[in-house]
């Protein structure tokens, strides 16, 4: 097994300072209906063996997972995403600055220059979304949160001159993101990541009609908000994720992630929906195949 395509390696220690268990779980019952995972980052190399991208997606499809959209941060991850999304048919690609990123640049000029070359790799026929970008306060305080501003912005005005689907990261920041997106104009099909809202939020959702996604987080037992957003949610707006290699659903939480382990996020949103496993696979895949489009189309060779 090899790591040249691993652009980044997630830290060992877990938020204590401890170590990590380093090991993947074991592969979940198989979903009998087949849906996909609508976010995740396979150039992270995690793991006490890393595995390759193409790994991850042979386990996925066992599980039935027929695939993922690879997501960017970073020009560096965009154009990684964009290029093996071109290639591998399992998945589709999201390009963007994840909001922390565009806080770093040292100017304007120097993180338009970014947006410049996410703008460009947004025209490719497999990348199916911007993202993830949005608002981070959680780790960026208030004198760089113009340059966040600035980038979201900027990466809703690229997808829609592309006319792809925007997939929102949202930390902390729920009522600037929700202005900002009512101000400049939302894209048709607008994705909130790894949704962390509550019941209020939700209401802005089905008001917008606005995508939440829902990642191992839902699995926590702490987060009953979270689950009360869930089960209010009309289906035709409900997308499931990874965020691979974080967020791992529980009872592995802390251990690396892997669309392999949609099953097991997927059972615990049927439980608090009150429908089948089946019916609530069946809702994703449709859902997830009216944002982003084919998976067969616009593969290279």
């Amino acid at each position: 097994m090899t790591n040249e395509n691993y652009i980044r390696v997630r830290n060992r220690k877990a938020e204590d300072g401890s170590a990590r268990d380093l090991s993947y779980p074991e592969l979940p019952e198989p979903l009998k209906i087949p849906t996909y995972d609508n976010h995740t980052h396979l150039e992270i190399a995690d793991g006490e063996n890393p595995m390759d991208y193409r790994e991850h997606l042979e386990l996925a499809n066992q599980a039935g997972v027929l695939g993922g959209v690879q997501v960017g941060g970073s020009v560096e991850t965009s154009r990684w995403s964009a290029a093996t999304a071109a290639i591998e048919p399992r998945l589709l690609a999201a390009v963007a600055l994840h909001p922390n990123v565009a806080a770093e640049y040292s100017s304007l000029s120097e993180l338009d220059d970014a947006i410049a070359e996410i703008s460009k790799l947004a025209g490719q026929p497999r990348v199916r979304a911007v993202g993830e970008t949005g608002l981070d306060y959680f780790r960026t305080g208030e004198e760089l949160r113009f340059m966040q501003q600035h980038s979201f912005e900027e990466h809703i005005a690229i997808a829609k001159e592309n006319n792809i689907a925007l997939q929102i990261h949202d930390r902390d920041a729920h009522a600037d993101v929700v202005a900002t997106l009512k101000r400049v104009g939302a894209p048709e099909r607008t994705v909130f990541h790894c949704f962390s809202g509550n019941r209020e939020l939700a209401e802005i959702l089905i008001e917008n009609n606005w995508y939440a996604s829902f990642a191992g987080t839902v699995t926590f037992k702490k987060n009953q908000e979270l689950r009360e957003a869930l089960a209010m949610l009309p289906s035709e707006l409900i997308l499931v994720e990874t965020d691979a290699p974080f967020l791992t659903p529980e009872p592995f939480r802390g251990r690396p992630n892997s669309p392999y382990l949609i099953p097991l996020t997927v059972r615990k949103m049927a439980e608090v929906r009150g429908i089948t496993e089946e019916d609530m696979a069946s809702e994703i895949t449709t859902n997830t195949e009216t944002v982003y489009g084919s998976w067969a189309e616009g593969l290279n060779g």
